[in-house]
């Protein structure tokens, strides 16, 4: 669908970054009457999976990327058999445009018929002197004589661009395009795939090219909604650009509900108040302002309602659990520790990255600082980056320790944390990756 507008949030989404999709859709819908749908930049975390089925919602769309694909710009055109008369495909190709799809009993395509196929069939039948052969003969004859058996074919959820040299130099107007088994799904126009419609996408919870799904740039980027620091990509248009300073993305659009004099349904109020309360680690985050805890009194009483999955709860009961959810090293893969929540940045000509993961009790760390350590450099070479760090944060105790790949700088020496004698940094009272953390690096790096 071509009206179609995708809300979405980052990669490696958090709980906020999912929420605040899933809120600003619903929003938009219900006021603006806009076809948006909530999506996905990646695989839910633990704690955002435990929100949403806690709720009973599905998990937004899966879109990892926004580069065109065969199936935006294909139409699903009726076929014919092999078997069936030449008269049956002219009847066809009059219906769609002068082309006729054969396709095989097995659901695989055969070949086109069209109007070079035709010539060219009437030609090697006929020869130059057609002789006493009449219409009514060539109409009855089998389709698969007149089709054209070396048309293209391209999976439906290809992008476009891999296959434009290819498409460049093969002189064909149409192209089959199939499912991953080869089966017909529908017929692409040259003239299409040439000129693809561009995803409509609103970003949500980030503005920063190297966070967003992979090829924006060939997206149509409508709107951006978000709470970070200014790392905005090019637009070839004028966009609504709100980036306001509030502990999270869902007391945005809670604060444009209410605007709206809107309420949510429970569910997805709840999912918003997980979202503002595992970010602003339930209020005490110093990202934390005055209006976060009115969107969060807000929403508590929308998702605290009676009927709701969340009756009896309290947000400080409910924030707990939400953190609960989403904390612990003991049932996680080290390498799914420091990449599930971790945000690429760059900065004085160095690549890095930051990744965080919330405990409940930071002494748990030294069970697992080993393979955390090695987990963490593997990440730094496989993405090709100078650095990467791990800030692993007791949410109970609100302090971090900080876990440093072996590459690093020797600028970052002056971290203002103590280092420990099993090599990590104390970071004591760091909470906050965005307002205490990277400050304190880019101060560093781009002195």
């Amino acid at each position: 669908m071509h009206d179609q507008i995708y809300v979405i949030g980052h990669v490696n989404p958090d709980t906020d970054s999912i929420a605040s999709a899933m809120g600003y859709a619903w929003l938009l819908r219900e006021r603006d009457g806009s076809n948006t749908v909530a999506a996905r930049a990646g695989a839910l975390n633990p704690q955002t999976s435990w929100v949403l089925k806690t709720l009973g919602l599905e998990a937004p769309f899966l879109l990892t990327d926004a580069s065109p694909r065969f199936e935006s710009v294909m139409r699903r055109l009726d076929t014919i058999r092999p078997d069936s008369q030449l008269g049956a495909a002219w009847t066809l190709a009059s219906k769609t445009g002068g082309i006729a799809p054969v396709v095989s009993e097995d659901g695989r395509p055969y070949g086109i018929i069209n109007g070079m196929s035709l010539f060219k069939y009437f030609t090697d039948t006929l020869g130059p002197r057609p002789g006493d052969t009449t219409v009514r003969e060539m109409m009855s004859a089998q389709s698969k004589h007149a089709a054209d058996t070396n048309v293209p074919k391209y999976a439906a959820n290809a992008h476009i661009r891999d296959s434009l040299n290819k498409i460049l130099r093969d002189e064909y107007d149409d192209y089959w395009v199939v499912d991953e088994n080869g089966h017909y799904v529908g017929i692409a126009s040259q003239r299409e795939v040439l000129n693809p419609p561009r995803l409509k996408i609103i970003l949500v919870d980030h503005n920063e090219t190297r966070q967003a799904i992979t090829a924006l740039e060939e997206a149509e980027l409508l709107e951006i909604l978000d709470h970070h620091r200014l790392g905005n990509p090019y637009t070839h248009q004028p966009i609504r650009f709100t980036v306001d300073i509030v502990g999270s993305t869902s007391t945005l659009v809670t604060e444009l509900t209410a605007e709206a004099g809107l309420s949510m349904p429970p569910p997805l109020a709840g999912t918003l108040l997980a979202g503002l309360l595992a970010d602003t680690l339930i209020l005490t985050s110093p990202t934390t302002t005055p209006r976060d805890k009115t969107a969060a009194d807000r929403l508590s009483r929308w998702a605290f309602a009676g009927g709701s999955p969340l009756k009896g709860e309290t947000i400080d009961s409910y924030g707990k659990a939400v953190l609960s959810a989403g904390a612990g090293l003991s049932n996680r893969e080290p390498k799914d520790v420091v990449s599930t929540d971790i945000k690429p940045f760059e900065a004085g000509g160095y690549k890095f990255a930051v990744a965080q993961a919330e405990v409940t009790d930071i002494l748990q760390l030294t069970d697992h600082l080993e393979p955390l350590q090695n987990a963490l450099n593997d990440l730094s070479d496989k993405r090709g980056l100078d650095f990467a760090m791990l800030l692993v944060t007791d949410v109970v105790r609100s302090t971090s320790r900080l876990i440093l790949t072996s590459n690093a700088p020797g600028i970052l020496d002056d971290l203002p944390y103590p280092p420990l004698a099993d090599g990590t940094l104390d970071a004591q009272g760091v909470v906050s990756r965005k307002k205490q953390l990277l400050p304190a690096i880019l101060g560093l790096l781009e002195r």
